[in-house]
């Protein structure tokens, strides 16, 4: 490593310092008579048998990542991979000489790392992706406050610790109750890296995208490069200019507005290899080192940064031509051009207006959610790093503003999926945000009611494509909250799925293939959850009761009373049957035609017949009523006598007493045919 150091003893003054691989430092002091002069050599590291990897200036100390190689020959590799520690030296310079400070511990048993430095920060960039777990996040040191900062941006995973003694150094302790969730984010896709003028982190990826890591652990997309992706040791020049940075790759110069992603100029030069150099208050010009000498090239900046940039605009309208082509079912190309003309969509229209004359504003629109998005990502960071008592209370808010947040988006399958894991790993608090979003409660009459917006209930009745669902276990929305109140409210369910069936009445037609009753009905979707659990129980019986009755559809109500005869609830049967005749009159013939039969073949029924012939309906006629008797009778294996000892059978004085109640007049048309009706005692 090669820094130039500051020297407040001799200001003005050029000191250098070369690290050597080794630990040998040799201190260089120009003079302008004589040129270049060696100070003093000084050994860098304690240990004669450590090796530096990686080094840089921070200030007036030197940072460097050492390797320490382990005493036996024949170590554990998994213990070799952590050798390496990382260390600060304070390099004071005086009239005297220079001065090494004491040995800092800034991270020991640690894997390998680059070390880069800014004016108040260091960033350690894991070496190589050799280690899994290590290779998915990036450190920050904050040398004054003693402070880690572990973050994975792309995952925008973010943690700090404050390191109050030596012993908190080591490097597992620091990851300890982190480990589990670091290692489900992928591996970081670094090419190159290096620090820019604003003490933020520049990374290349293998396919060419630049970003940049803030010194709090944010990142934030500046450009993509273009061409193939990036191969190791294809190298890449990073420098920034103030708010221009300057990237060359493959003899391109590209100068790029880091504010807005904007490509400000792009040269091709004719060299390959070259080397920026330091730029004193100029930021209209670069000078580039190469080795046929140096080259200024000098470059127009944007007028006003704070302004919205058009490729912002272009960005939106690109990114719209994705969402609209996803949802699309034409096969014809929807381009930038046809979105701007074509005024069928007019939401990327909005947002770009917003762009153009209301951000450079303070105050905004968006001010609001970029803050409610960031009290969310505090919270995670809360939830990581709390003690185990207050985790609970921390999920509990956590998965409330998910929750919220996804019902507030579009529905697509990664935002489903997304709530098919919290719904299962957070099951209590998931069915609190429930209760919360569709704001269920009890009225004074103790019924349940919600008042959530029409918006949110599309959410909830949302049914995606069998393809989406299904083949990985994954449950729509409305399945996960009747799923939560089969769980924690079960007296709920049945009136949940009243209210969605209300809402959706009011919404769509009854025929509607567009609306969730067009596909499979509520009550069905509600009835599959209930089928899908371990154990049945009577319990389970009653519930699906409830919830064939609360659809009021002909086939439904049908489906309970015939599970209600099978269960031998004779009042229930009437009870129900009394209830739901007065839906309509086909449904009032199937009810008394059901029970018609049930009559004909047992005498549970005889003590509710009063309230069975009013059901009758009025079309009828007595040769109906008597077919459907005659086809329902039990059949006996032996000849009939004529006073049966199991006195189940049907007499004629019952169907008599029928005929007077319901048929009137029409009651003597039963008599001739009972008088030669063999199978009846008289």
């Amino acid at each position: 490593g090669l820094h130039f150091l500051q020297s407040p003893a001799v200001p003005g003054s050029w000191v250098l310092a070369l690290v050597w691989e080794h630990g040998r430092t040799e201190v260089w002091h120009f003079v302008v008579a004589v040129g270049w002069q060696l100070l003093q050599t000084l050994e860098l590291c304690q240990g004669a048998r450590a090796r530096v990897v990686s080094v840089c200036g921070q200030g007036a100390s030197l940072v460097w990542c050492e390797e320490r190689p382990p005493l036996g020959a024949h170590s554990d590799s998994s213990k070799c991979a952590f050798r390496f520690c990382v260390c600060a030296r304070a390099l004071e310079l005086g009239e005297q000489g220079v001065r090494l400070g004491t040995v800092r511990m800034v991270l020991h048993n640690s894997p390998e790392y680059q070390v880069l430095a800014s004016s108040q920060h260091v960033f350690l960039v894991p070496a190589s992706a050799g280690f899994a777990t290590t290779s998915k996040f990036l450190l920050i040191w904050h040398p004054e406050k003693a402070e880690f900062t572990i973050t994975a941006p792309s995952a925008g995973f973010i943690h700090s610790k404050v390191l109050r003694s030596s012993s908190e150094s080591d490097f597992r302790k620091l990851l300890l109750g982190s480990v589990g969730l670091l290692s489900c984010f992928a591996p970081l896709d670094i090419h190159t890296s290096a620090v820019s003028s604003s003490g933020g982190l520049l990374l290349v990826s293998t396919k060419g995208s630049v970003s940049v890591v803030e010194p709090d652990g944010t990142q934030r997309h500046i450009f993509d490069l273009e061409g193939s992706p990036l191969v190791q040791g294809s190298p890449v020049q990073l420098k920034t200019f103030g708010s221009i940075l300057a990237c060359v790759l493959a003899g391109v110069l590209y100068l790029v507005d880091q504010n807005s992603g904007r490509l400000v100029e792009k040269a091709v030069l004719n060299m390959k290899e070259v080397h920026f150099l330091e730029s004193q208050g100029e930021e209209d010009s670069i000078q580039l080192l190469s080795q046929t000498g140096i080259y200024s090239f000098s470059f127009s900046k944007p007028e006003d940064s704070s302004r919205p940039e058009p490729c912002l605009v272009e960005m939106v309208f690109e990114e719209a031509c994705r969402y609209y082509q996803r949802r699309s079912l034409s096969s014809s190309k929807l381009t930038v051009e046809k979105l701007k003309k074509g005024g069928t969509f007019q939401a990327p229209v909005v947002l770009a207006a917003i762009l153009q004359h209301s951000l450079h504003q303070k105050q905004n629109t968006m001010s609001l959610e970029l803050q409610s998005y960031m009290s969310l990502e505090l919270l995670k960071a809360c939830v990581v790093c709390a003690p185990e008592s207050e985790v609970e209370s921390y999920c509990k808010e956590l998965v409330e503003q998910e929750v919220s947040r996804v019902l507030q988006s579009d529905m697509d399958k990664d935002n489903l999926a997304y709530l098919n894991s919290v719904f299962t790993s957070f099951p209590k608090a998931a069915w609190k945000a429930t209760r919360s979003c569709l704001q269920l409660q009890q009225n004074g009459d103790g019924l349940l009611v919600a008042r959530a917006t029409p918006e949110v209930w599309k959410k909830v009745l949302c049914q995606p494509q069998l393809e989406e669902v299904g083949q990985n276990g994954m449950a729509p929305l409305f399945e996960l909250i009747c799923a939560s109140f089969l769980r924690f409210k079960p007296k709920w369910l049945p009136s949940f799925v009243e209210l969605t069936q209300q809402y959706v009445s009011s919404s769509w037609s009854y025929s509607s293939k567009e609306g969730p009753e067009g596909r499979v009905p509520l009550y069905k979707r509600a009835l599959g959850v209930l089928a899908r659990r371990n154990k049945h129980s009577e319990a389970d019986d009653e519930m699906e009761l409830e919830l064939l009755l609360c659809s009021k559809r002909p086939k439904a109500v049908l489906q309970a009373l015939h599970l209600l005869i099978r269960l031998k609830q004779w009042q229930r049967v009437v009870e129900v049957a009394e209830k739901f005749s007065k839906l309509s009159p086909l449904l009032n013939k199937e009810i008394f035609i059901t029970l018609l039969a049930e009559f004909a073949q047992h005498r549970e029924l005889d003590p509710y017949l009063a309230r069975l012939w009013l059901l009758c309906p009025a079309e009828l006629s007595a040769s109906d009523i008597l077919t459907t008797v005659l086809q329902h009778l039990p059949h006996s294996q032996e000849d009939s006598v004529p006073f049966s000892s199991e006195g189940n059978q049907l007499t004629v004085g019952l169907l008599k007493a029928m005929s007077s109640q319901v048929l009137g007049a029409q009651g003597r048309e039963i008599l001739p045919v009972l008088a030669v009706w063999k199978p009846a005692p008289f």
